[in-house]
């Protein structure tokens, strides 16, 4: 009887002596870097989570600069409001004089854009924080045309094509549309 008790103990010992080094992480003086550890943790998932959000944001802004842009060009109106809503200088300086250069001529866009945007990197600790986008723009139902008669302008038919877009959170914490560029050359 005396033996059993004594296996009993030795058992219950190794358990024990299992569970405490295992949950101290080696114990002794390196408790740091199981705290360090424990840390880091923490901060990837608020990272990883910063980044989601700011695509996410990135993304409703390039949607509201494609509607707000397509709608400012429709109606010939560089100062439509949702316009700084959505877009930053220097884009929107750039959008403003590309709307009113078509309402001197005469021109308006009409027509249908299809986007399938996507974010291609965020650096959160640039100064200003930017994130990137990728879009395959099909602007083939997209056009300029005279607003008089509704004629495509000569030479100005949509292409699908690669468009790259930056988003800027600017310091009252709104990320708008800064910067674009069409790649004409490039299809998607």
């Amino acid at each position: 009887m005396r033996g059993r008790q004594l296996r009993r103990w030795s058992t219950c010992l190794v358990v024990a002596a299992t569970v405490v080094s295992s949950t101290a992480c080696g114990g002794g003086d390196d408790t740091s870097a199981g705290t360090a550890a424990a840390d880091a943790a923490p901060a990837r998932t608020d990272r990883k989570t910063a980044e989601l959000a700011a695509g996410k944001a990135a993304l409703a802004a390039y949607s509201g600069y494609l509607t707000a842009s397509r709608e400012a060009s429709g109606r010939s109106d560089p100062h439509l409001p949702e316009l700084s809503t959505f877009v930053g200088d220097p884009l929107l300086t750039r959008l403003r004089l590309s709307i009113r250069q078509a309402k001197r001529n005469g021109a308006v866009r009409t027509g249908k854009l299809v986007s399938d945007p996507a974010v291609v990197s965020v650096s959160l600790d640039t100064v200003p924080p930017t994130v990137e986008i990728q879009d395959c723009l099909d602007a083939t139902g997209y056009q300029l045309v005279y607003a008089r008669d509704q004629k495509v302008v000569p030479g100005t038919r949509g292409t699908r094509h690669l468009v790259t877009a930056t988003a800027t959170r600017y310091p009252d914490g709104r990320w708008l549309i800064s910067a674009g560029a069409a790649h004409q050359d490039q299809p998607c």
